[in-house]
């Protein structure tokens, strides 16, 4: 019989400064759902949401801003008017991680943990002193 290797399971990225490759991108244009997957220096993964459409339609401006400075600043063109998120893929970005916590909405006597983005830089890739190198793990 095969074994299976079991996992520590799921953990946060630690709050500090990191950088990240995007691995991924998932449009779902007809709701403005994106979602960029990265994966950090370390190996973990952390994925950035954004609701670019409200619910009656309209742009989120809020989450059209976010999107657009990371996009910006993932490209190093802060003169873009579009983009092809999937142009994205394979791009770096050193950002400061902070972990955000607030009560569930399912048990008021639990709190949920998020990670978030904040202070975002260009970045060209990973330094070459980092436990992995995100080239390789990537393929």
């Amino acid at each position: 019989m095969g074994l299976i290797k079991l996992t520590e399971g799921f953990s946060l990225i630690a709050e500090g400064e990191h950088t990240f490759k995007v691995d991924e991108v998932v449009y779902k244009e007809e709701f403005g759902k994106l979602e960029v997957k990265l994966l950090a220096e370390n190996g973990q993964k952390h994925t950035e949401r954004y609701s670019l459409m409200k619910a009656d339609g309209s742009v989120n401006e809020g989450a059209s801003n976010a999107f657009s400075y990371f996009a910006k600043t993932c490209m190093n063109d802060y003169t873009l008017t579009d983009i092809d998120p999937q142009k994205l893929v394979g791009k770096y970005i050193k950002a400061s991680v902070y972990h955000d916590e607030v009560p569930s909405n399912k048990d008021p006597n639990k709190t949920l943990k998020f990670a978030h983005l904040e202070n975002m830089e260009v970045c060209s890739g990973v330094e070459s002193n980092t436990k992995y190198d995100l080239d390789d793990i990537l393929g």
